[in-house]
């Protein structure tokens, strides 16, 4: 059979109320900063556990438009992990600030924090660390980092939603965290779309304006500021799918599970989950020598598998003529040539994940050996 890695068709209960909603909120003349995201931020805010959310029009925009309300900028340093999609890097260098790559632990992929205690020095402004493949960051350890060093802390959440690290939020250990909408993330709008949350009212109310022409008041531009808004017909298409949550992420933990439980074997690798983490399992990320072939053998039988990432930031044509391409992060680099995602969703049915099992078992023989630690 055939599997899809992701497939966001709506389930028909799903497609009946969003079209729903649609009509209501087209029908309302209401289009932006309206009664929808207001109520959806509201909302969002709650499930974060943070006082404030401030949406805005992407994933990127909500780590950049972070950055420049803290005051980050020219001169500064934003330590980032290797491991990472570019989005991450890309936020801190439009706010013309430097990112400064540190590598990335070797089984969770997840920021080194020793390495980036090692990396702070007089021009440090940030932490930016990364909720890789929906497992949160070491926040207890970044957050005493931070804390010890005047730092400030954002998190890049944005496969993290529902993620949580010691019976709380992940998102709610940082200062900021920056959230995607984009389709395929575990809460995804009908298009592009993105999230700060934060308990700093100062910053909130400096996002919003930030996202709004720099104006608080119509014709009135207290800064350069940008135009970077949650349309009133995304915002209200994510609240049914955040009522809808704890549904979907049931899902993706079940299939997680069966991963866990089955695919113990000789060549392969499987995703780390440390003591009191709960992930959000926004990807099954597994990790062999042997990639390609797996990948090849996968595809022969109509499994559909993604490489997350195949190219690192600082190897990536838009850093090729900064000192950044020649960062020495060697984890980083083995991991980009062995990571491979196995198809993830709440899209997978049993015999689905069955089939995924199955095919994986023909590669590499099965070892009886329970959970992966």
């Amino acid at each position: 059979m055939n599997v899809p890695f992701l497939d966001l068709t709506l389930p028909p209960d799903h497609q009946a109320e969003i079209a729903s909603t649609l009509t209501r909120v087209a029908a309302s003349g209401r289009y932006l900063l309206g009664p929808e995201l207001e109520a959806f931020e509201t909302e969002f805010a709650a499930f974060a556990g943070a006082r404030h959310c401030v949406a805005v029009g992407s994933g990127l925009d909500a780590l950049r438009l972070s950055l420049q309300a803290r005051g980050i900028g020219p001169g500064d340093e934003v330590i980032v992990p290797g491991q990472t999609f570019i989005a991450t890097w890309l936020a801190v260098s439009a706010v013309g600030a430097t990112p400064v790559p540190v590598d990335v632990e070797p089984h969770s992929h997840l920021i080194d924090v020793a390495q980036a205690a090692a990396a702070i020095g007089p021009r440090t402004a940030a932490i930016l660390a990364v909720d890789l493949y929906g497992h949160p960051a070491d926040h207890v350890a970044l957050r005493e980092l931070a804390d010890r060093h005047g730092l400030w802390l954002l998190d890049d959440a944005a496969q993290a939603h529902g993620a949580r690290l010691h019976d709380r939020p992940a998102s709610s250990w940082s200062d900021a965290a920056a959230w995607s909408f984009y389709p395929g993330k575990n809460l995804g709008a009908l298009g592009d779309g993105g999230a700060v949350t934060t308990n700093d009212a100062l910053l909130a109310r400096h996002l919003r304006r930030l996202r709004n022409y720099g104006s608080e008041q119509k014709y009135h531009h207290v800064e350069r500021g940008s135009n970077s808004r949650l349309d009133e017909l995304q915002a209200a298409v994510l609240r049914v799918k955040l009522r809808r949550f704890d549904e979907t992420a049931a899902l993706r933990a079940e299939v997680a599970l069966r991963y866990r439980i089955s695919l113990s074997t000789a060549t392969m690798e499987l995703p780390h989950v440390a003591a009191g983490a709960e992930p959000s399992w926004h990807l099954f990320v597994v990790r062999t020598d042997r990639r390609d072939e797996l990948r090849a053998h996968l595809a022969a039988r109509g499994v559909e598998t993604v490489i997350h990432y195949p190219i690192p930031p600082h190897r990536q044509v838009a850093y090729a003529d900064t000192p950044l391409a020649a960062a020495h992060l060697p984890v980083t680099d083995r991991a980009a040539a062995e990571v491979l995602s196995l198809p993830m969703g709440p899209h997978l049915d049993r015999a689905s994940v069955a089939a995924v099992i199955g095919a994986v078992h023909e590669f590499s023989p099965y070892l009886p050996a329970a959970l992966a630690a």
